[in-house]
C-alpha cells in the first residue's frame, strides 16, 4: 500500500465503524440489515475504490491511486470524480445515487461523516440494494428468464435513446489501439495465451477493424457514438422493484465511457453468451433492435463480431491481471476464466457465415414460437435477428405490438409494403454478416420468391421453411393467444384454409406436435 492510500486508512476506519451510522443497534434495525443479516458494516475493496455497506446506505470512497486510465491522486480529483459519478449514474439509476458527502475533521481533531469541519475526504452516498439481485447473481442461480431478458433489452435501449453524443474520432482511434494493447498483455502469459493464437487474434482484429473503420466513421457522423455506460456487464445491473437498473457507469475516462451504442450492448451480450445464456442474449439483442428502431443498426451488425471480441479480450486481460494478487488456491480458477474469455474472443472475431431463413405458414402453425427458439442456434453470436411481419405491420401504423389494428391494415397494398419492409431488413442484416429469420405467412408464391431473391442478390445461403398443421390445431392455437403481436384469431385461422398457396418449393415441416418437435425438425433441415 502506497503512502497516499495509507493516509486514507483513518477515513476507512471511520466508515467501517458501526458507530459512525448510529451504532450496532441502529444497523440491526435497518430494513436491509434485517432482511439479509447485515448487523455490521461490510467493506468491499477494488483497485480504485472502497465501498462500505451500512444498513440501507452504501458509501463509496475513491482510493488515492493513479493508473494510466484514471487519476484519483488528489483530494480535488477524488471530489470531482464523485460528483461526475453521481451525475452520470443518476440518469439511469436515480433511486440509487443520492449525494456527495464530505468526511470532515472537526475542531477536536476527530473525523466525522458529513460534519462541520474541513473536508479531508469525499464519499459518494448511495441507497444500498440487495446484492443478491445483481444480474450476475441471478444468472448463476438460473433466474434470467425470457421476461427479464426482454426487460433488459428495453432498459439498455432506453439508456441509449437520450445519451449525449461523444467524440467519435477519439473513441475510434482508441478502439483501434486496443488490439495491440491486448496482444501485448497476452504475450506476457504465453502459457495461457499461446503466441501463435495471440498473433492470429491480433491479425484478425486489425483486419476486422480496417473493414469496419468506414462504418464507424459514418456511425459517428450519424450520432451513434455516444456517452455510454462503458462497463455494461451483468454485475452492474440490479433488479429494483422487479425492473433492471443500470449502475456504476464509467466516470473516470471520457474515452472509455464513450462508444458506439452497439459496443455498449456487446459487453452485455458477451457476458450472457460466456455464461451459456445465449437464448437470453438473443432476446436482449432482438428487443434492443426493436426498441431502438434504427434500421442503421442492421447495417452496423457488420461490427458486432469485432465488438464482442474486444469485450471478451478486455475481460481476459482484466481477469489475468488478478493473478498478481491472487492466493495460491485461487489461481487455477482465475487462469481458467481468463483462458475462457480469450477463447471466446477468438471465436467472435471469426464468425460463421450467415443464413437467411424464411419461416412461412398459416396462422396458428407456430412460426413465431419457432423463430424465437431457433434464433439463438444460428451463428454468429448472439443468434439471428428475428423480423416478424405482425410487429412490422404495427410499427407501420405507429402502434405498439399489442395494439389491435383495423381491418384495412390488412389490405393487399398494405401487406405488400409489410413484406417489402421485412425482407429488406433481413437482407440488410445478412449483408452485414448476421443471420436473420423472417417470420410471416408467405401465402403467395411472389412473397416467397421475393425472400429468395433477397438472399440471391447478396450471395447468401437461403432456407425456406413452411409450417403445416390441421385447421383445428391452428384455430385452437390462434384463439388461445394472449399478449401477442398477431391479430389473427381462430376465425382468421379457419378462413386461411381457403388460401391457394400455389407451387410450394420450400421445405414443409409438420408443426402439429409440440414446439420442441417442430424445432428439432427445423434444426435438422438447417444442419
Amino acid at each position: 500500500m502506497d503512502d497516499a492510500t495509507q493516509s486514507q486508512e483513518p477515513v476507512f476506519a471511520l466508515l467501517a465503524d458501526p458507530a459512525t451510522y448510529g451504532g450496532h443497534a441502529h444497523l440491526a434495525q435497518a430494513h436491509i440489515a434485517q432482511a439479509h443479516g447485515h448487523h455490521a458494516v461490510k467493506r468491499i475493496d477494488t483497485h480504485a475504490a472502497s465501498l462500505f455497506l451500512a444498513g440501507e446506505r452504501a458509501l463509496k470512497v475513491k482510493r488515492a491511486v493513479r493508473f494510466p486510465f484514471l487519476d484519483y491522486s488528489t483530494l480535488e480529483k477524488r471530489k470531482a470524480a464523485c460528483e461526475t459519478e453521481l451525475a452520470i449514474n443518476r440518469r439511469t439509476a436515480p433511486d440509487i445515487y443520492r449525494r456527495v458527502v464530505a468526511i470532515t475533521r472537526e475542531a477536536d481533531g476527530r473525523l466525522a461523516l458529513d460534519g462541520h469541519g474541513e473536508p479531508v475526504e469525499w464519499t459518494l452516498e448511495m441507497r444500498r440494494f440487495d446484492e443478491n439481485l445483481t444480474l450476475d447473481h441471478l444468472a448463476a442461480a438460473g433466474k434470467i428468464d425470457a421476461a427479464l431478458a426482454d426487460a433488459l433489452g428495453r432498459t439498455v435501449a432506453a439508456s441509449h435513446a437520450d445519451a449525449e453524443p461523444a467524440d467519435a474520432e477519439l473513441w475510434i482511434a482508441a478502439l483501434g489501439s486496443y488490439i495491440d494493447e491486448h496482444a501485448e498483455a497476452f504475450a506476457g502469459r504465453p502459457e495461457l495465451f499461446p503466441a501463435d493464437q495471440n498473433q492470429a487474434f491480433a491479425e484478425a482484429g486489425r483486419a476486422a477493424f480496417a473493414r469496419i473503420r468506414p462504418l464507424l466513421d459514418a456511425r459517428g457522423r450519424r450520432g451513434f457514438i455516444r456517452r455510454i455506460h462503458g462497463d455494461l456487464h451483468l454485475g452492474n445491473i440490479v433488479l429494483i422493484d422487479d425492473r433492471p437498473v443500470l449502475f456504476d457507469a464509467i466516470e473516470f475516462s471520457e474515452v472509455i465511457a464513450s462508444g458506439d451504442v452497439l459496443y455498449d450492448l456487446a459487453f452485455l451480450l458477451m457476458d450472457l453468451v460466456e455464461r451459456d445464456l445465449t437464448p437470453a442474449a438473443n432476446i436482449v439483442f432482438n428487443r434492443y433492435l426493436a426498441e431502438a428502431r434504427h434500421n442503421e443498426n442492421l447495417d452496423a451488425l457488420m461490427a458486432l463480431p469485432f465488438f464482442l471480441a474486444m469485450r471478451a479480450a478486455i475481460r481476459a486481460k482484466v481477469t489475468v491481471a488478478r493473478l498478481a494478487h491472487a492466493k495460491p488456491d485461487e489461481q487455477a480458477a482465475i487462469e481458467h476464466s481468463a483462458r475462457t474469455y480469450f477463447d471466446f474472443a477468438r471465436r467472435f472475431i471469426a464468425p460463421a457465415k450467415p443464413v437467411l431463413v424464411a419461416l412461412g405458414g398459416l396462422s396458428g402453425t407456430g412460426k413465431s414460437v419457432l423463430a424465437r427458439a431457433l434464433a439463438p442456434a444460428l451463428a454468429p453470436a448472439p443468434g439471428a435477428v428475428v423480423i416478424r411481419s405482425d410487429v412490422e405491420r404495427k410499427a407501420l401504423f405507429g402502434k405498439g405490438e399489442l395494439e389491435a389494428l383495423p381491418q384495412d391494415a390488412y389490405e393487399p397494398e398494405v401487406t405488400g409494403r409489410v413484406y417489402d419492409a421485412i425482407i429488406e431488413k433481413a437482407r440488410r442484416a445478412v449483408a452485414a454478416g448476421h443471420s436473420a429469420i423472417v417470420d410471416a405467412v408467405f401465402a403467395r408464391p411472389g412473397e416467397r420468391a421475393q425472400a429468395e431473391r433477397a438472399a440471391l442478390d447478396i450471395s447468401a445461403r437461403f432456407v425456406g421453411l413452411f409450417l403445416e398443421a390441421d385447421v383445428a390445431t391452428r384455430a385452437q392455437r390462434a384463439g388461445a393467444r394472449e399478449r401477442d403481436a398477431s391479430d389473427a384469431d381462430a376465425e382468421v385461422a379457419r378462413a386461411q384454409e381457403r388460401y391457394d398457396l400455389g407451387a410450394l418449393t420450400w421445405r414443409r415441416i409438420d408443426a402439429s406436435g409440440t414446439p420442441d418437435e417442430t424445432l428439432q425438425r427445423a434444426k435438422a433441415i438447417l444442419a
